[in-house]
């Protein structure tokens, strides 16, 4: 099937921003700025973007209680639970390395898939989680890998957020989204979200005031939360128009720009373990992918959610 170059440059496009906004996500976390705090200003910029998204569709805001279970679980799940891994992770661990264990989110769906018989055995596919957690072990077990040994332990910390990914993943694609589409979804789980991180922000005093500074940690977190809505949203029309087995190939390109992006912005530099790990996970992304004819199903749920928090 011929596709036309224009959703090539799509897929590159988005792959180029969510890559971004991870050295985004780093500079945001280096002033200090704690997780519930970050997390709120994150969620409370998804919601106004993703709100113009549904106006200009002309889709609703939907609260209804029949849809609560599935909001409290996505924005749980989805978003505030990973998010507070992610950023303790960010603050200690290099970019880049952020990058490649973010790459994991495509891969950890197929173990809770099949806890959930949600999926059949398919050694194809548990090869490709194979190389994952070997490139895993690249990154934390030899003592080269890491600027400093102690990051290591917050590898495992950095790995609960694609756990959590993929737990969400799997429990949409068993619920389903009640006829809501994924825009919706998102939009209704993340205002769901600033509802519940509001008072824990300000209760554990992480909440941070924008007016009393507004330097470059806060742009980049501006940064970060508006790529993600609006990649988020080109991600859903690209799985309307091309499928979502093209659209997942996204993946391989987030955790390439991500690397790239942090060496020029952050001038990381990694050593050739960490190389090693990048290839070993692209190659267990590439086998862990579900094969054409297992894509063709028409509830796209699991893809969407398996891929949408690449950039987080």
């Amino acid at each position: 099937m011929q596709r036309s170059p224009v959703l090539y440059l799509w897929l590159l496009f988005m792959g180029a921003g969510w890559g971004l906004s991870i050295p985004l996500s780093k500079i945001a976390v280096s002033s200090g700025h704690q997780p519930f705090g970050l997390i709120f200003w994150q969620l409370t910029i998804v919601v106004g973007v993703l709100g113009m998204v549904c106006a200009w569709r002309r889709k609703p805001l939907v609260v209804g209680r029949q849809y609560w279970r599935l909001f409290f679980m996505v924005a749980l799940c989805g978003a505030v639970l990973p998010d507070i891994f992610y950023y303790i992770s960010a603050a200690r661990l290099p970019a880049g390395v952020m990058s490649i264990i973010i790459s994991c989110v495509p891969m950890f769906p197929l173990p809770i898939a099949l806890l959930l018989k949600n999926e059949q055995f398919s050694w194809r596919r548990i090869s490709g989680l194979s190389l994952g957690l070997a490139g895993i072990f690249l990154l934390a077990g030899p003592e080269a890998s890491l600027p400093d040994k102690a990051m290591a332990a917050f590898v495992p910390v950095a790995l609960l957020a694609p756990v959590l990914y993929a737990t969400e993943g799997n429990l949409v694609a068993k619920w389903g989204t009640q006829d809501l589409d994924s825009v919706q979804t998102l939009l209704s789980a993340s205002l769901l979200g600033v509802i519940i991180v509001f008072p824990i922000s300000l209760a554990t005093g992480q909440w941070i005031n924008p007016l009393q500074s507004f330097g470059k940690p806060e742009f980049a977190l501006i940064g970060a939360a508006v790529i993600h809505g609006i990649v988020y949203s080109n991600y859903v029309w690209l799985v309307g128009k091309a499928g979502s087995v093209f659209a997942a190939q996204t993946a391989y390109l987030v955790t390439g720009f991500g690397v790239v992006w942090s060496m020029v912005l952050l001038s990381e530099r990694y050593s050739n373990y960490i190389w090693a790990a990048l290839g070993i996970m692209l190659i267990g992304i590439f086998l862990v992918q579900p094969r054409i004819r297992e894509a063709l199903d028409p509830d796209l749920s699991i893809d969407e959610n398996s891929i949408q928090h690449q950039g987080n």
